[in-house]
């Protein structure tokens, strides 16, 4: 077993290190202009469980229904899509439009007593709401007890 001297600084210096090395050195490569060229976008995901069901809710502001795909395959919930934006400014003396797009994509193990075949979805108000509902073995059951 070789022994290593423990150093309380090192984690930040190697963050500091990595964000040198990826920022300065491969940033021209990925901007185009200040942050306009494409946006990295991963949409918050808040997970909860009910008593007969699972409820997935993303954040997907600004996004139209048509641009959001979900599918199940093989025991994975996987929904996706693709974020689309642009900014247009003008003045009497220049016009400036920005445009931004960024594709995004979240998977999920499911649990093995969901049911997959009523799985449902719905997007109001930038947030889409899929309901998992539990088969029979997961849901709890009330046993009597009886006292003699």
């Amino acid at each position: 077993m070789n022994l290593v001297r423990y150093d309380p600084w090192w984690p930040e210096r190697r963050g500091w290190l990595n964000r040198f090395f990826t920022d300065s050195l491969f940033e021209p490569f990925f901007r185009e202009s200040e942050g306009l060229a494409t946006e990295s976008f991963v949409p918050a995901v808040d997970i909860r469980e009910e008593e007969e069901k699972y409820i997935l809710e993303a954040e997907l502001p600004g996004m139209k229904k048509e641009d959001v795909h979900i599918e199940v395959k093989d025991g994975v919930l996987t929904f996706s899509g693709e974020r689309k934006s642009e900014h247009e400014e003008e003045t009497d003396k220049y016009t400036r439009v920005e445009r931004s797009h960024g594709t995004f994509k979240r998977s999920f193990s499911l649990p093995e007593h969901v049911e997959e075949e009523k799985i449902e979805a719905a997007y109001k108000d930038g947030v889409l709401t899929m309901t998992l509902p539990k088969g029979e073995k997961a849901k709890p059951k009330q046993i009597d007890v009886k006292v003699h």
